[in-house]
């Protein structure tokens, strides 16, 4: 037994002293960023404005050096020009997600009806479903972005909401809370730009003035003479942020639907301009033979083919004695297959966890039926939920703070406002198969009225409109609510004691 324990302890010692693993030693890896968050809004500004001269210029200026091989950024040699052609897809995804939600929005439900009345005064001076259509566009593609309100009764005699997109602002934050926002506010005077910094935070507005770098005098320039420090409730803070997504690269900051995709839309764009380019390169070419080729006019000179058209080319006249000169038109062969499927995996790639082809019209194949539609539409449903969750979290609180900023205006106390902000559904299945489906449930005694309701209209209906509904079903199929019968308990006395008896 002892030579066995011996024998073990020696496999165990040497186990350990092979398995003997040296640690990493530190080793840091630096990254340099070339954009900060307001360069980035920009570039990404750019790309929704779709402009193919401003996205030429903005590449071949820019400073990254993985930037200078991309499409928009390469130089054509002199001679051979190619014309570069931008889709328009990134704005087109902006726009398509963007009434997909504004016009699904229903009316703001409020327990109070005061405070409904008092909203829609706000709402329509404000002209606030336009301006949010706007606000939901920018949050889109630059990130984030935050309202403002301002009182001014010079003006209106309700706040007033402005909009600041997220290269205008700065969010301030303490423990990972949000402590207050700053927004600029650029003005020109006397040929001189100077920036207005509106520090929002609880209970304080604190304004300062810019120029460059340089703190002056909020009274330096015509605008701002008369603007002054505010302090109000503590509890409240009139600016509110909104954002979707959350940035990864930008701490605090919201994120982009163009973040990681703007390589693809510059491959897409270059697939698309290669096709295009090889079409008018394939046109077909003519040549004559010099004697034919037409000659000017005034200097008897041949003339010069178009590069566009390629309209005509010289060709050697036939010399021989039974020669004839005679006209020859070749057709290049484009090989569309290879440029479709080019196409195709780009498109893939831009569209790629962010919106549905179909949702764009983009092979939507008529033939198929409401499901299939519907499994096509996933991604475009994920990606409004997204912006749902973020509207129904955000725009609550830019209604309690718009009627508290009204009731501090008049010197009223703050109130606790409770809205709720419908939408309405989005690729559902058609009427016909919901009644069709609600009706074997209910028929199978699995189902009540109220929740066939529910399930038949959604958010189609208000919550009085479906009890009406209700009602009148339970009359026609002849359910009666009865009354709880009432006690009278007129001269008598009755007692309530429990008797464990």
């Amino acid at each position: 037994m002892r030579w066995t324990k011996q024998l073990s302890d020696g496999i165990k010692k040497g186990i350990r002293n092979w398995l003997n693993i040296a640690p990493a030693g530190p080793y840091a890896i630096q990254i340099s960023e070339t954009m900060d968050f307001e360069l980035s809004a920009i570039r990404n500004r750019i790309w929704y404005r779709g402009d193919s001269n401003e996205l030429e210029q903005l590449y071949q200026q820019s400073n990254e050096y993985a930037d200078k091989y991309k499409f928009w950024a390469s130089r054509c040699t002199p001679g051979m020009e190619m014309r570069k052609i931008h889709t328009g897809l990134p704005s087109l995804i902006v726009r398509i997600l963007n009434s997909i939600v504004i016009s699904d929005m229903n009316e703001f439900e409020f327990e109070n009806p005061k405070q409904e009345m008092l909203w829609k005064e706000i709402e329509k001076e404000n002209k606030f479903r336009k301006k949010l259509e706007k606000c939901l566009k920018e949050v889109l593609y630059i990130g984030d972005g935050a309202f403002k309100i301002t009182l001014d009764t010079s003006i209106s005699q309700y706040p007033i909401l402005e909009w600041y997109s997220g290269e205008r602002i700065e969010i301030v934050r303490e423990h990972d809370r949000l402590k207050g926002i700053i927004f600029k506010t650029p003005y020109v005077e006397r040929e001189q730009q100077y920036i207005l910094h509106e520090y929002y935070s609880y209970g304080m507005i604190k304004n300062e003035l810019y120029k460059g770098n340089t703190l002056i005098p909020i009274n330096s320039i015509e605008a701002t003479k008369n603007i002054r420090d505010w302090e109000f409730d503590k509890n409240i803070l009139l600016a509110i942020p909104l954002q979707v997504y959350e940035s990864a690269k930008y701490e605090g900051r919201g994120g982009s639907i163009f973040d990681g995709k703007l390589d693809s839309f510059d491959a897409f764009d270059e697939v698309w301009s290669q096709w295009m380019d090889a079409i008018r390169a394939g046109r077909a070419r003519t040549y004559i033979p010099e004697s034919y080729i037409p000659r000017n006019m005034e200097t008897g000179q041949l003339m010069k083919p178009n590069p566009f058209d390629n309209r005509f080319i010289a060709g050697d006249d036939n010399l021989n004695e039974d020669g004839k000169n005679t006209i020859k038109t070749e057709q290049p062969i484009i090989p569309h297959d290879s440029y479709l499927s080019s196409y195709i995996t780009a498109l893939d790639l831009c569209l790629q966890g962010v919106i549905s082809p179909s949702t764009l019209g983009i092979d939507t194949k008529k033939l198929d039926n409401a499901e299939a539609q519907r499994e096509k539409e996933k991604s475009t449903l994920y990606t409004r939920n997204a912006i749902i969750e973020a509207l129904q979290e955000t725009l609550p609180k830019v209604v309690e703070c718009c009627i508290n900023a009204y009731n501090m205006l008049l010197k009223l106390p703050t109130e606790e406002v409770k809205v709720n902000i419908p939408f309405g559904e989005y690729a559902n299945p058609s009427f016909e198969s919901q009644v069709e489906t609600v009706v074997k449930a209910k028929q199978g005694g699995i189902m009540s009225i109220e929740r066939s309701v529910e399930e038949l209209y959604g958010d189609s209906l208000d919550e009085h409109c479906k009890q009406e509904e209700i009602k009148r079903l339970k009359a026609e199929q002849g359910i009666a609510e009865l009354e709880e019968p009432a006690l009278n308990t007129e001269g008598m006395q009755i007692d309530e004691s429990h008797s464990d008896e």
